[in-house]
Formats: C-alpha cells, structure tokens, sequence
C-alpha cells in the first residue's frame, strides 16, 4: 500500500511539473510575442511574420497586448498563489486566441502556417485540464487554512 501511495506521489509530482513546463513555455512565448508586437517597428515584424504588415499597425499593437496578458495569465496568478485560477482563464483565452488565429489565416490562404496555432491550442489545453482538473494550485489563504 505504502508503495502505491508513493508512486502516486511521484506521479502527480511529476505531472505539476510537466504542467508547469507547459506553462513556462508557453507564458515566455506569448510574453515574447507582445514585446515584439509593442515594441519592434511594423517593417521589422513584417520582414518575419508578413501579415503584420498586411494589417492596420494598432491591430498589430493590441495583439502585443493580448499576447503579453495571456502569458502574464499564464504565470502569475499561479505562481503567486492570488486567484489561481485565472491561470486557467487565461489558458482558455489563448485557446479562443489561437483558433482566431486559425481562422485568419486560413481566410488569408495560409493554412499551411496553422499548425503552430494547432500545437498552441493543444499546450493551452493541457494546462486548462491539468490546472482545473489534476493539479490546481490553490490560493495562500486556502494552504493556510488546511
């Protein structure tokens, strides 16, 4: 008995960090992301990533902003233990963010750049189920309570 409780144990151990490993990953992509969507000039982001220059230059800011949000989201509220669960908020945005993100470009006749969106979609997944369902991180008030 004390074997299996043991390898449960270690089970879930192993299973927060994969979940915190996807959440790293992806909160410094999409932090990433909106640095460069605030901070690099359009011509820049439109010699990598043509349709940002296809687009009007605020549409492309306030995705910085969407984009710096969800990989706050991401981290934050899990690591500081205030309102975990706007991680999975979070997580859930970038889902809809991602499928947007599918569909725009599948209109622009770019379905071949959708499979990063779709692998996105999948991470973002993992920690919605992972933080909702099989390791959620708990506020501080209620590790003090129990």
């Amino acid at each position: 008995m004390a074997s299996k409780i043991n390898f449960m144990q270690q089970q879930k151990s192993a299973l927060n960090i994969l979940i915190w490993t996807v959440q790293l990953l992806l909160a410094a992509l999409f932090l990433l992301s909106g640095i460069m969507k605030l901070g690099y000039p359009i011509a820049k982001l439109a010699a990598m990533y043509p349709w940002t220059g296809q687009v009007s230059p605020v549409y492309v800011r306030l995705l910085g902003v969407v984009d710096l949000a969800g990989g706050l989201g991401l981290l934050l509220p899990s690591l500081l233990r205030i309102r975990p669960t706007l991680t999975v908020w979070a997580a859930i945005g970038i889902i809809v963010l991602m499928l947007l993100a599918t569909l725009f470009h599948i209109s622009r006749g770019e379905a071949s750049v959708t499979g990063f969106n779709m692998i996105v979609t999948l991470l973002a997944a993992v920690v919605v189920w992972g933080r909702a369902r099989k390791y959620p991180v708990y506020p501080k008030a209620h590790c003090r309570q129990a």
